[in-house]
C-alpha cells in the first residue's frame, strides 16, 4: 500500500537499520520527544509508532529486552497491562476513536516487525478510516504530523508513572 503522508516511511524502507534495538532506551530522558516516548514507568514505557497505521498509534513496551510474554516478571506484566488500560483511556479521551485495536505479535511469523523486543500495539480506529483511498487507491491518508500528535497526547500522560506503578 502506498502512503500519501509519510515522509519518514521511505527512510524506514530504504534507510540503514539501527545497530541496536529501537526499544532499548537510554536511562536519560532528554531525547524522549525525538524518540516519541510519551511516558516511562518503573518496568516499561509508552512510545508512539514512528511508522503508524493511524494517528495516535501507541506501543506499550517493557524496558527489559525480551521476546516473549513468558519471559516477563509478574511486576512487568502488571505494569504493562495497566499501561495498556491507561493508553486506552488516553486514546479514547484525546483522539475520540470509534474503536481501538490492541494486540501483541509474538515472532516475525506472527507479524512482529521487531520480534526481539515485545511491544503491545494500540491503534485507534474510526469508521471509514480504511476508505476508498485505501481500497481503490492503495493509499492511506495520515491527517496529522507525528510531533503534532505527540504534543497533543503528552499532557494526558502527566500521572502515568504514579498510576501504572502503584
Amino acid at each position: 500500500m502506498e502512503v500519501l503522508w509519510a515522509p519518514w516511511r521511505m527512510e524506514y524502507i530504504l534507510g540503514p537499520k539501527p545497530d541496536g534495538c529501537v526499544f532499548c532506551l537510554p536511562e536519560k530522558t532528554d531525547g524522549d520527544r525525538d524518540r516519541l516516548v510519551l511516558a516511562r514507568g518503573r518496568h516499561g514505557f509508552v512510545i508512539m509508532n514512528k511508522f503508524p497505521y493511524n494517528s495516535g498509534h501507541l506501543m506499550v513496551t517493557p524496558f527489559r529486552h525480551v521476546s516473549c510474554i513468558t519471559q516477563l516478571t509478574d511486576e512487568e506484566n502488571v505494569e504493562l497491562t495497566r499501561g495498556i488500560a491507561y493508553c486506552t483511556r488516553v486514546i479514547s479521551d484525546c483522539m475520540r476513536p470509534q474503536g481501538i485495536n490492541i494486540g501483541l505479535n509474538l515472532g516475525e511469523a506472527a507479524g512482529s516487525g521487531i520480534a526481539a523486543h515485545i511491544h503491545y500495539q494500540l491503534v485507534p480506529r474510526w469508521n471509514g478510516d480504511s476508505s476508498f483511498m485505501a481500497v481503490f487507491g492503495e493509499t492511506r491518508v495520515m491527517p496529522e504530523l507525528l510531533l503534532s500528535t505527540f504534543d497533543r497526547l503528552k499532557p494526558f500522560f502527566s500521572d502515568y508513572h504514579a498510576t501504572v506503578t502503584s
